[in-house]
């Protein structure tokens, strides 16, 4: 978030840092824009990119015309199904079964005892989060009168330590024309100075997607309670040839070597993903540069775009506006045609103001995942209190939005991560837990050297109920044995769950298990053996069996996961409730499961290790930490 100089280290060819910013004006001037240019870069580089945007002029639509009302209306809210970007959820799986019967007691077991999620409502993406003045923000997506999608609005809360959470009243809602229909996801950005401004898209009385700004009223106040919309907005309207439904989701802005600040934010062109580039001095008047920062044909809408840079040496976060020597830059999109976030690792030239991947087959949308389970729309920020990169994302429900109503509530944000660069195997980006999640360890059951023989399943006699689990395990095998067995598991890929018996997997554990095993999610392991004796190491999550109700999702996660040599297989989870979070190998692979069990609830939830593999025994070591609840619950207002 904005620039700190301290926490450059010795990062070369740091980007020269602006001494001062000038106050956005009560009264500004309109603002300027020199679309024309830009968008004849954007037909250029996309044309390269797909040789059909030839048709752009003649396709798209014009350039909307975006003008106040006399007086704002709100639209009523779309129909179930029909995409209005990051804001309009429509794609739960189809489920086709009758509701289950809830009771009470089950729909209460649900809600989480240590992620963040609203008191009640819906929520959805985070926005723009960042540190001031001794307090993390987390603004977000959020519906203050259903559980379901609708009337959206920006949640407010604030913690001193990313886990303890207190509400705050809402910060922005729809009063404006130019966000009457929705107050939707944006970045925040802290300048040299201090200052702190917003960018976000809103969805105008003609339903036209525009990016506003805000700022907040008082600077000096902690916990940044009233924000000001500038009065000038919008300070950004889709230009010609993007559709007016496809421009959206500002990013944090970063500082370039001419001395401009810059933004990018998702659109596409026919079926090519795109990242804008525009440059600004003020954040009030934009310039749309030539081209665009990257594309990908066939990935369809970006929204959420997140951009930034990450250590070669993995040592430490970086600001976002670092580059130079040992810096790399991550682009991630959420691609609102499958409704996944997708990321990879690359070279930004800050010139040209284009990135280029260090692997073109596994480019943004067709390679790697941020997360493998149910995850969508992250945002990332610059934590200059500790000098790290940290990232949320949204975890959607997966039941009905029947069942939603029912219990008052939907969707949860993920623990925040850490976010480094992977040195050892230079492809990824490591993902981890937040240090301040182990605040709420409690008691400790630690288990030593257990043998798993094909086909065994063995409990753990943990200290307490496990539903709220940090849980750290390895598991080792004898690696001669491996390269001597006779494995052709070349067509793996998770999508079989843990049933399926291979020579070397599956086998890891079993969370929100009950005594029958009736009910169960395993998360594990799988190594699958090429003719030529090439391993493929899978890292998986099945909720095929995970709930007894048969109206939610039940389905496997997964993909493949680096283990070098040397390295034994190695996971971390956190159980909460209806939330296993899983990280494979420090990190490498995440998987987020989103689970509604019937029976494996309260007391009657159980843990055991699983090896379900037909010819390899495997050693399993594992550390279980009981977790505490965390502090969630709204600020004492009256004692400001």
């Amino acid at each position: 978030m904005g620039m700190d100089v301290h926490a450059l280290g010795d990062v070369e060819d740091e980007a020269s840092i602006p001494s001062s910013y000038t106050l956005l004006p009560s009264h500004p001037d309109t603002p300027q824009r020199r679309p024309l240019s830009g968008i004849v870069g954007i037909i250029a580089s996309v044309m390269f990119l797909t040789s059909l945007v030839g048709l752009i002029y003649n396709q798209g639509p014009e350039s909307p015309v975006v003008h106040p009302p006399h007086s704002p209306q709100k639209l009523d809210p779309p129909s179930r199904g029909v995409s209005e970007g990051v804001s309009e959820k429509s794609f739960r799986p189809f489920l086709g079964e009758s509701p289950y019967n809830w009771t009470e007691a089950m729909l209460a077991w649900q809600r989480t005892a240590y992620h963040f999620q609203p008191e009640k409502n819906w929520m959805n993406d985070p926005n723009g989060p960042l540190f001031h003045m001794g307090w993390y923000h987390l603004f977000y997506q959020y519906n203050p009168d259903s559980a379901i999608w609708g009337n959206i609005t920006w949640g407010h809360a604030v913690s001193t330590d990313l886990i303890h959470w207190l509400y705050l009243p809402l910060a922005m809602v729809r009063d404006s024309w130019f966000d009457i229909n929705g107050v939707w996801s944006g970045s925040a950005t802290i300048l040299p100075d201090g200052q702190i401004v917003i960018l976000y898209t809103g969805d105008t009385v003609d339903a036209v997607q525009v990016q506003n700004l805000a700022y907040p009223a008082n600077l000096s106040d902690p916990l940044l309670l009233d924000w000001v919309k500038y009065p000038g907005n919008p300070v950004l309207v889709p230009p010609p040839g993007i559709n007016s439904s496809e421009f959206r989701d500002p990013t944090t802005a970063w500082f370039g070597p001419d001395g401009t600040w810059r933004i990018t934010l998702g659109s596409k062109v026919n079926t090519t993903g795109i990242s804008l580039v525009y440059q600004t001095t003020n954040f009030t008047s934009y310039e749309l540069l030539d081209g665009v920062l990257h594309g990908v044909p066939g990935t369809g809408m970006w929204e959420c775009v997140d951009f930034f840079p990450v250590a070669i040496d993995g040592s430490t976060g970086l600001d976002t506006s670092v580059n130079g020597p040992g810096v790399k830059h991550v682009l991630k999109a959420s691609l609102d045609d499958d409704k996944q976030d997708y990321y990879a690792v690359g070279t930004y030239d800050a010139v040209n103001d284009r990135w280029t991947p260090d692997n073109p087959e596994e480019d943004v949308g067709i390679g790697l995942r941020v997360d493998y389970g149910r995850f969508y729309a992250s945002k990332s920020f610059y934590d200059q209190n500790k000098k790290r990169r940290i990232l949320w994302g949204w975890i959607p429900e997966t039941d009905s939005e029947d069942d939603d109503i029912e219990k008052g509530w939907a969707s949860v944000q993920t623990i925040p991560r850490t976010i480094l660069f992977d040195n050892k195997t230079g492809t990824n980006i490591l993902q981890w837990p937040v240090e301040e999640i182990e605040s709420l360890r409690l008691n400790k059951t630690e288990f030593q050297g257990i043998e798993l023989a094909p086909g065994s399943v063995v409990p753990l006699d943990i200290n307490g109920t496990a539903t709220q689990l940090d849980i750290t395990a390895e598991f080792e095998m004898d690696t001669e044995t491996i390269l001597n067995l006779d494995a052709t598991d070349v067509s793996y890929n998770c999508s079989g769950g843990a049933a399926e018996r291979g020579t070397l997997g599956p086998f890891g554990l079993l969370v929100l298990a009950n005594d029958a095993l009736d009910e169960l999610t395993p998360i594990y392991f799988y190594i699958a053996k090429a003719t030529d004796g090439t391993l493929k190491n899978f890292f998986c999550a099945d909720k095929t069996r995970s709930s007894m109700a048969t109206s939610v999702e039940r389905r496997v996660y997964g993909s493949k996961v680096p283990v070098l040599d040397g390295e034994n297989f190695s996971m971390r989870l956190l159980v909460d409730h209806s939330i296993v979070e899983s990280f494979a190998q420090g990190g490498r692979t995440v998987i987020t499961s989103r689970i509604y069990p019937t029976q494996a609830i309260y007391g009657a939830a159980r843990l055991f290790l699983f090896n379900n593999a037909t010819q390899v025994n495997v050693t399993a070591t594992v550390n279980v930490w009981q977790l505490n609840s965390a502090f969630i619950h709204p600020y004492p207002m009256d004692q400001i």
